[in-house]
């Protein structure tokens, strides 16, 4: 197979070939190497032929680079791309595009973005076919806005084992766990679909979130005994994350070795992760060791290591692992949370107060504060991973990226409307708590996107049970 690096030292060969030839004019010439240059992840020159040949309004070199910016981590960029296509007096956008733009709203959990879309697609209309549908219903779940996403799936006319798979998924990682099991049933009993890998990863994933362990090993026996399909890497890896996550240390730990094909990082990173929850600190080291020697380069995994340290108060292994990471030079990533409001997007990272209303956030934030104390909240600075005093750790706690964007979401939108928060890393516990008594104080749904699922607040309680 070959590998990224030499794909792209032969895409430029070929891009170099094309300028001596005098090729590079050429507007399917140019589309095609924007196109390569995408798929490839190279997205500096993808965008420089892009705007080499745009101007000739060749149509695929703009789908080309939306779907690769939204593909490749830059899903901002396909979004800007996108609205300057919508402005274009030439060109118009068409199902691949309307996709494109779909899947950048999903993964950046922008349900006004999303909307905006959906809305171009009715006043242009736009036929919603199976494809466009689809990822409709998969942006509408990503966002946070299940009951929209079912109610556009109960009203596609055709669907197709793609478009079961994402609405059963919707329903898990939104916490209705209930529904996503009864949807794959209802696919097999009457509609007659066999369900594929794919399918089983949405089902064993909403389990995991629910700690529904025996429901989890008979949909994933079933895999074998009666759709005679080989598990991969990926049903594996949500085997493993349920078992740990319930507590089955052990038992999933004796799965993954008997597993039928090797562990890879997704399955070890599910035990780490399940060890941090439990605090065990032997096998989660064994599981890290696993990681550093398959993803040497990945910084969440050592951040993972360094926290189940961090609970058990062992300071000079949390050191010693934040040099490892020194010198290896990887960096933590740093906790963000954002929010569309308006069709703008507001970033908050921990202690952030660059933000123009940064002064009236910070007195929302001592306003709750009060609040909380009232309702007999105590600060969980056990969670913190400095070994500092405990008025600086709850100081650290309340300045949380996702705590940032709430205050500002409260501040600036009306009272009853929901508010809506992502985040890149995992919410974490004190978190969770504070946001669920804030729904409490201040009447307000607060949907949150964390790095692995959804969490809907509302009366102080949270759609996952506090499972997660």
């Amino acid at each position: 197979m070959m590998t990224a690096s030499r794909g792209l030292v032969e895409a430029r060969m070929m891009h170099g070939v094309v300028i001596k030839d005098g090729l590079a004019s050429e507007e399917i010439v140019g589309a095609a190497l924007v196109d390569v240059y995408g798929r490839l992840g190279n997205l500096v020159d993808a965008r420089k032929v892009f705007d080499e040949v745009a101007t000739r309004n060749e149509m695929g070199s703009w789908n080309s680079l939306i779907r690769s910016y939204s593909r490749h981590g830059q899903p901002r960029e396909a979004l800007k791309l996108f609205n300057r296509l919508k402005d274009h007096k030439h060109l118009c956008p068409n199902n691949i595009t309307l996709v494109g733009a779909l899947n950048a709203c999903a993964n950046l959990g922008v349900v006004g973005e999303g909307r905006a879309v959906h809305d171009y697609i009715i006043s242009k209309n736009i036929e919603v076919d199976l494809m466009i549908g689809t990822s409709l219903i998969d942006m509408y779940s990503k966002c946070g806005s299940v009951e929209t996403a079912r109610e556009l799936f109960d009203g596609m006319r055709k669907k197709d084992l793609v478009t079961w798979s994402v609405m059963i998924s919707g329903h898990g990682v939104n916490g209705q766990v209930k529904e996503a099991l009864e949807l794959c049933d209802m696919m097999v009993r009457d509609y007659r679909l066999k369900p594929d890998n794919v399918t089983f990863t949405s089902v064993l994933s909403a389990c995991s979130h629910a700690g529904m362990v025996k429901e989890g090993w008979e949909y994933f026996n079933a895999m074998k005994e009666v759709y005679s399909l080989e598990p991969k890497s990926e049903q594996y890896a949500c085997m493993v994350d349920l078992l740990g996550r319930s507590g089955k240390l052990d038992e999933a730990l004796e799965f993954i070795e008997k597993m039928t094909v090797e562990p890879d990082i997704s399955v070890w990173g599910a035990l780490l992760g399940a060890c941090r929850i439990h605090n065990n600190v032997d096998l989660g080291v064994y599981a890290a060791e696993k990681l550093f020697e398959l993803e040497p380069k990945d910084a969440g995994y050592y951040v993972l290591l360094s926290n189940l340290y961090a609970s058990m108060a062992r300071w000079d292994d949390v050191k010693r692992v934040r040099e490892l990471m020194k010198s290896r030079g990887l960096q933590k990533p740093p906790g963000c949370s954002w929010l569309d409001l308006d069709g703008k997007m507001h970033e908050f990272y921990v202690g952030d107060k660059s933000h123009p209303q940064s002064r009236k956030i910070y007195e929302k934030l001592d306003e709750l504060g009060e609040k909380l104390k009232e309702l007999g909240y105590i600060a969980d600075t056990n969670l913190v991973l400095h070994d500092v005093d405990d008025e600086v750790k709850e100081d650290k706690l309340s300045s949380h990226s996702e705590r940032l964007a709430i205050a500002f979401a409260l501040i600036n939108t009306g009272d009853g409307e929901p508010i809506r928060v992502t985040k890149n890393l995992r919410v974490c516990v004190d978190c969770h708590r504070v946001t669920k008594l804030i729904s409490k104080i201040t009447g307000r749904k607060i949907v949150v996107r964390d790095a692995r699922r959804f969490h809907h607040f509302e009366g102080g309680e949270c759609s996952c049970g506090d499972y997660w």
